[in-house]
């Protein structure tokens, strides 16, 4: 991908500057008739592509990242204030022009230009004479002016002026805003990706101590269930430990990841839904059902395992009849988890237990934002969840 991106910004620059340097061969015309491919073997030519191009890297790759990004501006000024006066100096586009007129073989500025057509050998027909005009040279006659095979020379009042070559200073602030720009655009993606690295990396420390969190209390209270059984020698107690086993295999190892696959976390429910009714015996109706295709999504690890758990802590007794339901409904759009059970406990007795429910909540802030709706309700005596994930 790197590699990709790097061809495609090395085409870029390429096609750019062909294209820059296909400008004065377009529109420095030679004559109705004639190509400006005699502009490639000129010297000016290529030091007037030399330049501009210099400037672009030495701006883009040199002052703007040591000057203009470390606060430097000053300095960064001075510098490009610098750069200008030598542009100014060296006028790289009037030293081409001037070097292109003198290959045709004139050396007059453009006002003249009509003068190449009589150095071509096209005929011109003289304007009718006028007596009281002062007397013009003749270039056609006056072999000091123009001699077969030499450049025309002309007296100092027909020579260039001297001018400020805007056409340089021009392309110069064109070249330094563009090359500036690029840069700072640059730099400015940079800082976004960093800064959606840097909260990306903030979120995946605080899921892993939130899951730190809810991993040993989760265990904590599957082993007290497991000494329970093994307290009363309960017979089932060798295959509790087989379902612990299960249980902290898809704890510690499957869960490293920000998603499992939603068969995986209902294969935990289920093996500790297990081990509950051993330990509650008839005490307690649990309805558990699973409805949809359980294969073909994924979820967070632990988010219904959490909730399960607060159903088998607060909702359930030894003493009493009650009733649990549970039901996972996995359908096109997501996933839906509802369940529903007595309160029998307050939820101060322990403080440990809200650790759960809150690590939870802002796990599915940080996992599902917007893709969620999760809904508590404890009226009349039953805690009732409704969570809906868009999956």
């Amino acid at each position: 991908m790197l590699l990709r991106f790097r061809t495609f910004l090395v085409t870029i620059h390429v096609a750019g500057w062909l294209i820059f340097m296909a400008l004065p061969l377009l529109f420095m015309n030679a004559g109705p008739e004639d190509d400006n491919l005699h502009l490639l073997t000129l010297f000016y030519y290529w030091l007037f592509c030399a330049t501009y191009i210099i400037l672009f890297y030495f701006n883009g790759y040199f002052l703007i990242p040591l000057l203009f990004f470390k606060k430097r501006y000053v300095a960064y000024s001075l510098v490009i204030l610098s750069l200008l006066i030598g542009v100014y100096a060296l006028k790289p586009f009037d030293r081409l022009a001037r070097s292109n007129d003198r290959w045709l073989g004139v050396s007059f500025p453009p006002r003249f230009a009509p003068m190449r057509d009589v150095l071509s050998g096209q005929r011109i027909d003289p304007p009718p004479p006028n007596h009281d005009a002062p007397e013009r040279p003749s270039f056609r006659r006056n072999p000091q002016f123009f001699q077969p095979g030499r450049p025309a020379q002309f007296p100092a009042q027909f020579g260039p002026r001297r001018h400020f070559d805007i056409i340089s200073f021009f392309l110069f602030l064109m070249i330094i805003a563009l090359s500036s720009a690029i840069q700072i655009m640059q730099q400015w993606q940079l800082s976004e990706e960093r800064a959606k690295q840097a909260e990306s990396d903030k979120t995946s420390a605080e899921l892993s101590f939130l899951k730190a969190q809810i991993n040993p209390h989760f265990l904590f209270n599957t082993l007290n269930n497991i000494y329970t059984l093994t307290v009363i020698q309960d017979e089932h107690a060798p295959d509790s430990i087989l379902k612990l086993s299960n249980i902290m295999r898809y704890v510690t190892d499957d869960t490293r990841g920000d998603f499992v696959p939603l068969i995986y976390e209902i294969g935990c429910i289920n093996d500790y839904i297990e081990l509950q009714k051993l330990r509650l015996g008839g005490k307690t109706r649990i309805d558990f059902k699973v409805t949809g295709d359980v294969e073909s999504k994924d979820i967070a690890p632990l988010i219904l395992m959490t909730f399960v758990e607060n159903i088998f802590r607060y909702g359930t007794s030894n003493h009493e009849q009650s009733t649990v339901s549970i039901n996972i409904l996995v359908h096109e759009n997501g996933i839906s988890f509802y369940s529903q059970n007595r309160i029998f406990h307050s939820k101060n007795v322990d403080e440990r237990a809200g650790v759960g429910m809150d690590n939870v909540k802002q796990r599915l802030a940080y996992l599902y934002p917007d893709k969620h709706v999760l809904s508590i309700n404890t009226e009349n005596q039953l805690y009732t969840v409704n969570l809906i994930i868009r999956a």
